[in-house]
């Protein structure tokens, strides 16, 4: 008899503590709940708002859409992280969203994730920073490699905003994908 797979679900969520993180720092506390705000990003976050913020990303107009508003991670991915010797706990990475049960990385462009009352469209992959091997030595280019099954170990996804609303652990994950012929990820 098969078995019923469990639905996909968030198992944590974070923001930014208001003034806590120096620009070289990228965890984020735990939150009892997140509120996402429509094009713009999650409430009270640093990259939250309609342009980039993000400088090393910047190599021209400095007024660049804002295509990296909510930064998702697997726990899957943080136990491939694990098994390659990195110790990674929800939040450690700079993710909003942590998830379970859904292989976010395999997801095309403009996928939408309906999570809570809230709907996130995915637009690439996060590119590791600087900030990964500070951190922990070692780990931006664990995150550039391929892991065991040829798989990209790219830290998370990022997605925009298409309708805010409140995400809190537990909530299940619902996708809507785009139509075909889908585009995989690049990095964003």
């Amino acid at each position: 008899m098969p078995t019923k797979r469990a639905p996909a679900k968030v198992i944590a969520v974070h923001r930014e503590a208001p003034g806590k993180l120096t620009p070289y720092q990228i965890v984020k506390g735990g939150a009892g709940e997140i509120r996402l705000l429509e094009n713009l990003g999650v409430e009270g976050d640093r990259h939250c708002g309609p342009e980039m913020r993000n400088l090393n990303r910047f190599r021209g107009p400095r007024m660049l859409p804002n295509v990296r508003q909510v930064h998702l991670m697997s726990e899957e991915l943080q136990a491939a992280y694990a098994d390659a010797g990195f110790d990674v706990e929800p939040g450690q990475m700079g993710e909003n969203i942590t998830t379970r049960g859904i292989d976010l990385m395999s997801l095309p462009t403009g996928a939408v994730l309906h999570i809570g009352g809230a709907a996130i469209q995915l637009t690439g992959f996060r590119t590791p920073c600087f900030k990964l091997d500070r951190w922990k030595q070692g780990l931006k280019a664990a995150c550039l490699d391929l892991g065991p099954k040829g798989e990209s170990r790219k830290p998370g996804v990022m997605g925009v905003v298409k309708t805010g609303g409140a995400i809190k652990p537990g909530d299940t994950i619902r996708v809507d994908l785009p139509p075909e012929p889908h585009q995989p990820l690049k990095a964003v």
